[in-house]
């Protein structure tokens, strides 16, 4: 079944005009998220040794891969912000065009530290691209569909990185000068379906023939695609949302668990980035197979995306993020005492389906605690909770990789085993469900 299908099976009957708009701009954006991760991921798994090469030490590796983050955490959400005043569009656009120059800058040969700074550069660019994106789909799709949509989003951007760690792993730390114009180039030409996708938006303004729903006009203070998207009657009515349904006290609930969660990826994410390479490296692992084990770790996140989403726009989002979690937790914990990099290679595949669902069911429930004339305010909370957490991780991890190899995974997993804590105790009386009819549920 392909986005725009998936998109549409299960909406409500009597769906508000631009549904079909709706799907287009989510496949739009989604070949977009592919293309500009495509590249990065071509990055990824050699950047470390690129570093050393550089006559980087392992803090220094550390430093670069926290910069990217650390740089997003700065960005992502003053970039949520300005989507909500100026247009998801010109953030998005704008973000691309400043990933691709962040990475053409690598190619001015400098000392090691000089990387940081590019690096940095990327971060801000790839962040608050995401973050704009992320926005519109929340604007334009349904509560009741919006686990798939956001679940499509999130898998093309494994499906990325699936396809860039191999093609990066094949050329090697000699063709990186090469793997740089190629991110560059991978960044532009995203913008083309990101074009597309403006027209979809654009098109949601026209109303269905024969639609009982005339769109509403939004008002003077939007802009941008927000104007696009909220004339199409699809973005902001009760009936098309799913009905939120959440007193004030359970949405923040829902959004302050869904940032708590979003910390929780955050150092993961911080301790892989930074350490993952080096784990491999020390079991003795090539260049090739540090790139496969990129590649099999994304694959079943970005096959699993649709299901994971649906699974999200039909049970109880709460605790199928809570239980990815954990799932997740228990995986990192266990990496650093394998015996061999084959079994973290085969292990990586199994943490990857917990994962996929964590972010369509938190991003539900983060988009229905939150008003639509906030949504990039949110997005950019979100991002930059786990962004920052990433920066920190990372920076702290690549010091304690050189104490001892199992010093970042363990220390990480029991702060993250301490915040889902916290997160099951502030998700407890959140509605969990979303109903089909525009009811929410008070589930457990």
């Amino acid at each position: 079944m392909d986005a725009s299908a998936e998109l549409r099976a299960g909406a409500p009957t009597g769906r508000a005009p631009g549904s079909g708009n709706a799907a287009s701009l989510v496949r739009s954006l989604s070949i977009a998220v592919l293309l500009q991760w495509a590249g990065a991921g071509a990055l990824l798994p050699l950047l470390p040794l690129y570093v050393k090469d550089h006559g980087g030490s392992d803090a220094v590796v550390g430093a670069v891969m926290a910069a990217y983050f650390a740089s997003a955490f700065v960005f992502q959400y003053g970039a949520g912000r300005l989507s909500d005043r100026l247009g998801r569009m010109p953030v998005l656009i704008g973000g691309l065009v400043v990933y691709a120059l962040g990475s053409l800058l690598f190619l001015v040969r400098g000392p090691a530290p000089l990387d940081v700074v590019f690096r940095a550069l990327q971060g801000a660019g790839a962040g608050g691209a995401m973050v704009a994106a992320l926005a519109m789909i929340s604007h334009a799709v349904p509560l009741t569909q919006r686990g798939r949509a956001t679940g499509l989003l999130y898998g093309a951007e494994l499906g990325g990185l699936a396809i860039g760690p191999v093609v990066g792993s094949l050329a090697g730390v000699a063709a990186m000068s090469w793997l740089f114009v190629a991110a560059a180039v991978a960044s532009l030409v995203a913008i083309g379906p990101v074009l597309v996708a403006r027209a979809a938006a654009r098109a949601a303004e026209e109303p269905v023939p024969g639609s009982a729903e005339t769109p509403r006009r939004p008002a003077s203070r939007e802009s941008g695609e927000s104007r696009e998207l909220a004339a199409s009657g699809a973005a902001r009515s009760p009936a098309a949302d799913g009905g939120g349904g959440m007193s004030r006290a359970s949405a923040e609930r829902a959004v302050w668990g869904a940032l708590l969660a979003a910390a929780m990826i955050g150092v993961m994410s911080g301790v892989y980035e930074s350490c993952w390479t080096l784990l491999m490296t020390r079991h003795g692992a090539a260049q090739w197979e540090i790139g496969v084990s990129w590649t099999l770790f994304a694959l079943p996140f970005a096959l699993l995306s649709r299901p994971a989403g649906w699974l999200a726009d039909h049970f109880d989002r709460r605790w199928l993020a809570v239980g990815s979690l954990a799932w997740s937790v228990a995986f990192l914990a266990t990496y650093p005492f394998l015996p061999g990099f084959v079994p973290l290679m085969v292990l990586g595949i199994w943490e990857s389906l917990g994962l996929s669902i964590t972010l369509p069911a938190c991003q539900s429930l983060l988009g229905q605690g939150t008003s639509p004339e906030r949504h990039g305010h949110a997005q950019g909370l979100f991002a930059a909770s786990q962004t920052g957490t990433t920066a920190l991780a990372a920076a702290c991890a690549g010091g304690l990789f050189g104490i001892a190899p199992w010093a970042p995974f363990v220390g990480g997993a029991v702060c993250c085993a301490l915040v889902a804590t916290v997160v099951v105790v502030v998700w407890w009386h959140v509605p969990g469900r979303v109903r089909e009819s525009g009811a929410a549920t008070v589930c457990g």
